[in-house]
């Protein structure tokens, strides 16, 4: 049953059944002819976070307005605490990728709070996905939030950062379970809010974009893009991309993904989380403030007697977040995010 005809953003979006959509941190795999909205289930994520997530859940779309539900992509393991897809291991923002070299279907996760890697495969899109790398330190580093990015000649790279220090840049190996072990450093930044993390990178007119987030957990920031020659920079920062919005909060979300909808010229779609849609009055000021106090040794007052309780400041029911899905457009060669209530793919170029 189709119940939608545009993108409302903010607002509750419900799949053909009539459910709200439990597809957080969203990501949009196009495939003969069908869109696939994957994400991780957040829905029994309240304030104690017993379950930091309840797997990875999976829509399909014939027109991105009305999403079918197809279930668990990849389910919890209930068998064991301690397992990988344990609903009390915290693992985020799935990336999934077809490798060419192999014919696989490999599936990449964050560790959040273990700050490591996971790295699963299927043979196709829809599973089963089996660990092939479990949790892990590329390169020898913490791994924060990540994007996984494919050329057309086959070569990936993941965008990830290293948390509260820079984001980093590193090549996969060409199965696109590891790293080659050729990386590159930027936006080096003193600490959290101004880290810069969830990376989203897309490309336009042979330039590489990409759109971060600062480091405030699930309190919106001000996103910045940048742009470059290459893959690993240098990148130029060309500011806020959403200059309308006067909160600093990149209209109250955290950008996921930024995805070309195909057989448009320019148009892509800025896919985000609302996650504290109950909040929406606050704006960056108080955040900045807050993680200043805790994080910025040379920020007054600093209080480091305050750092005790980030971990529990931190904790909130995420489970009734919200998705903000707007249209990206470029002014020259800058991108643009303007706020539209109701808006349709088909009105764009």
């Amino acid at each position: 049953m189709n119940i939608y005809n545009a993108f409302h953003p903010g607002e509750l979006w419900l799949d053909t059944e009539g459910k709200p959509i439990q597809a957080k941190f969203p990501r949009l795999y196009f495939e003969n002819g069908i869109y696939y909205w994957y994400g991780t289930d957040k829905s029994r994520s309240v304030c104690d976070m017993k379950y930091w997530h309840w797997g990875v859940r999976c829509y399909r779309s014939a027109d991105l307005y009305n999403w079918e539900d197809m279930g668990a992509l990849i389910p919890p393991d209930l068998t064991d605490s301690q397992a990988v897809m344990s609903p009390a291991n915290r693992l985020d923002r799935p990336h999934i990728l077809h490798c060419p070299a192999t014919g696989k279907y490999v599936c990449w996760f964050d560790g959040c709070s273990s700050q490591q890697a996971t790295v699963l495969e299927a043979d196709c899109f829809t599973g089963p996905y089996r660990v092939v790398n479990p949790a892990f330190f590329p390169l020898g580093m913490r791994f924060g939030d990540f994007d996984l990015v494919q050329n057309e000649d086959g070569r990936a790279f993941c965008y990830f950062n290293r948390p509260h220090k820079e984001l980093i840049c590193a090549e996969l190996t060409e199965d696109y379970t590891n790293f080659s072990g050729v990386y590159s450093t930027h936006f080096p930044r003193i600490s959290p809010p101004y880290v810069r993390e969830a990376p989203a990178y897309f490309e336009y007119n042979q330039k590489h974009y990409l759109i971060t987030s600062g480091t405030t957990a699930f309190y919106p920031n001000p996103s910045e893009t940048a742009v470059a020659d290459s893959y690993h920079g240098p990148f130029r920062e060309l500011g806020n991309p959403h200059p309308e919005d006067k909160s600093m909060t990149s209209f109250h979300s955290q950008i996921s993904q930024v995805f070309k909808v195909p057989g448009k010229k320019k148009l892509y779609i800025a896919l985000a989380d609302r996650w504290l849609p109950d909040e929406m009055a606050e704006t960056y000021e108080h955040t900045e403030m807050l993680f200043n106090s805790w994080f910025n040794p040379d920020y007054e007052p600093h209080d480091p007697d305050l750092e005790g309780g980030i971990e529990q400041s931190l904790v909130k029911n995420i489970s009734n977040s919200r998705f903000v899905w707007l249209p990206l457009i470029f002014n020259g060669d800058t991108p643009c995010i303007a706020w539209h209530s109701e808006w349709r793919w088909e009105d764009f170029e």
